[in-house]
């Protein structure tokens, strides 16, 4: 007999994991061909449809990484909205990315951290899922590998990949199912649980809105589960029970803090309202922008945004999924899959349906859950993200059915052929297309070169003109270059709003209404002695040292001249940017 060390593995082993091995690189060379155009010029590259948002997430990473280095606050910054600041855990900073990513910002900037977040979440996720579907799903690689391709790729998910990371990186929700599933069988609650605990804690570092979207589809899953197997559901609900006490016990000890900190600390606030934003029902069957089979306004019209298009499934896959739901339905996990995937969907058509943009008097689940706590800041249209999970795991149970040698003779060519040909139809449609970018314009030199230091003192604030928002955050950019130096007012982030509802932004103060309004129309307002007083009110309650206006600024000349008789001087043009030394009359 060979020694242990000698004894050769079984063929079966060794070729499953060259397959895992190939599996798991194809994910990553998908992503990564996803993001080339990004990876390609990290120091230019901009995602086109991400908007303001890679400025914000580039900005939360280098703030994030800040605190690591100096031992501050990670979940609170005077970096924006000065002097109020931003409550971090109240906004989407993924400390549970930027804190371990510290590194890599402080060596090669934050755009490299949100490249690697970005390709490395689709990647990541769809490994995860593909280990679990593998190991405790289905028999087949094949199948494993085509419902784990789906669950990281989904149109929705490549949506969200233009701009929020939030809702790519979810490696972790396979994780805690597989924990729900072991618990389910029994084995070790006590165990099991604080893991599920840990990983759960975890997930409120990277994402609580996926995590919230990912219980509610596993509560009607179980719920459906129970419904058919009484007696089967009755002997799981001690040990999971058992195991979800004990992980929600584990995640409070670990959160309890940080939660606190969100809703009830500095800027904190009770909720936001985004108004009726749920999915059309013509939107499931559509194609997504950033698909083969879409274009850049076949969604325009179906969504609230190219990051928001959460149903856009394509109507060969809603055909297919519904098919294979039919023919799995006496499968009591495929039954559960089914009606969760259709109830997340219904959910997420808001609180009435909406047929090819024309209101029915049909009303949906989402009237029962939009006025609850964490539903209320949720985008309703969202859930339909929580369909994309179920699919992926009937298309591998379907796949798995269809390769079990049980077929007689030819007609198990004759399946496979016809499943692989539905799936090529289905699929092909709704790959994803290599995400765009454009050139991002250089910083001016005058933060770049540190020309900034001349004007800003300590506790004092750069005012930009037309002030940051949600709109325009390149400033924030601009902050960064500098190395965070200074911090700014107003700003791109959710704070509270004078209701303590949750807003978009700073609340504006007089003056930056009124350059808004310039950068806007281009006309220059009527300037009196109140208007002037106004101004130094603000800048005195922004703490500024300095007001800056680019040249790149829409309505520049307008701006300037607006600014000049506001404070009632001319500005001078120092590297690249017009500016205004205000510390004269905000410190008096």
């Amino acid at each position: 007999m060979r020694p242990r060390a000698l004894r050769r593995r079984p063929d079966w082993l060794t070729a499953g994991r060259t397959i895992d091995a190939l599996v798991v690189l194809g994910f990553l060379l998908a992503a990564f061909l996803l993001y080339r155009p990004l990876w390609m010029d990290l120091g230019r590259a901009y995602l086109t449809s991400s908007v303001q948002d890679q400025n914000m997430w580039e900005w939360f990473f280098a703030v994030t990484a800040r605190a690591v280095l100096t031992l501050d606050n990670p979940l609170f910054t005077d970096l924006q909205n000065h002097p109020l600041g931003v409550n971090l855990m109240a906004n989407t900073a993924m400390l549970g990315i930027g804190v371990p990513l510290t590194p890599v910002t402080v060596l090669f900037g934050p755009t490299a951290t949100w490249a690697l977040t970005l390709t490395g979440g689709l990647a990541a996720t769809s490994t995860a899922w593909y280990w679990l579907l593998s190991r405790h799903v289905v028999d087949t690689r094949a199948g494993a590998a085509i419902g784990a391709a789906f669950c990281g790729f989904a149109p929705p998910i490549i949506s969200h990949a233009n701009a929020h990371p939030n809702f790519v990186v979810l490696a972790l929700l396979p994780l805690i199912v597989h924990r729900l599933l072991l618990l389910t069988r029994g084995a070790r609650p006590v165990r099991n649980g604080v893991i599920l605990g840990l990983l759960v804690a975890y997930q409120v570092f990277l994402g609580e809105e996926p995590l919230l979207i990912a219980a509610t589809t596993m509560a009607v899953f179980a719920a459906v589960y129970a419904l058919s197997r009484p007696a089967e559901a009755l002997a799981m609900a001690r040990p999971l029970g058992t195991g979800i006490a004990v992980g929600a016990c584990v995640t409070v000890l670990l959160v309890a803090f940080p939660l606190w900190w969100q809703f009830a600390g500095p800027q904190s606030y009770t909720g936001i309202e985004h108004g009726l934003q749920g999915n059309d029902v013509t939107a499931f069957t559509s194609f997504a922008t950033e698909s083969l089979a879409g274009d850049h306004d076949s969604a325009q019209q179906l969504s609230l945004n190219r990051t928001e298009e959460n149903a856009f499934f394509g109507w060969p896959l809603v055909v297919l999924l519904a098919a294979v739901s039919i023919a799995l339905w006496r499968v009591v996990a495929a039954r559960a899959l089914a009606v969760a995937m259709v109830v997340l969907a219904w959910i997420s058509t808001g609180v009435l349906l909406i047929v090819d943009g024309t209101a029915t008097s049909v009303p949906g689940p989402w009237m029962l859950l939009f006025d609850l706590p964490l539903y209320e800041s949720v985008l309703e249209s969202r859930f339909a993200l929580g369909c994309v999970a179920p699919a992926g795991i009937l298309l591998a149970l379907a796949t798995e059915r269809v390769l079990r040698p049980r077929w007689p003779g030819d007609w198990r060519h004759v399946a496979r052929t016809v499943w692989f040909s539905a799936l090529a139809l289905a699929l092909v449609p709704i790959a994803p297309t290599e995400l765009r970018v454009s050139a991002r314009d250089p910083a001016p030199v005058f933060f770049t070169d540190d020309t900034w230091r001349r004007y800003v003192e300590p506790g004092g604030s750069v005012v930009v003109v037309p002030l940051p928002d949600s709109g325009d955050a390149e400033a924030l950019h601009w902050q960064v270059e500098a190395g965070l130096g200074f911090p700014l007012a107003e700003g791109y982030f959710v704070g509270p709003s004078p209701d303590g509802r949750g807003t978009y932004g700073a609340v504006r103060r007089p003056t930056s209404s009124v350059l808004e309004d310039v950068a806007e129309s281009g006309v220059v307002p009527t300037v009196t002695a109140r208007e002037r007083e106004q101004a130094l009110a603000d800048l005195r309650y922004w703490r500024a040292d300095v007001v800056v206006l680019p040249t790149t600024a829409d309505e520049e000349d307008a701006l300037r001249t607006t600014v000049e008789r506001l404070l009632d001087r001319d500005a001078r043009f120092v590297d690249g940017v017009w500016v205004w030394d205000v510390r004269s009359v905000t410190s008096a």
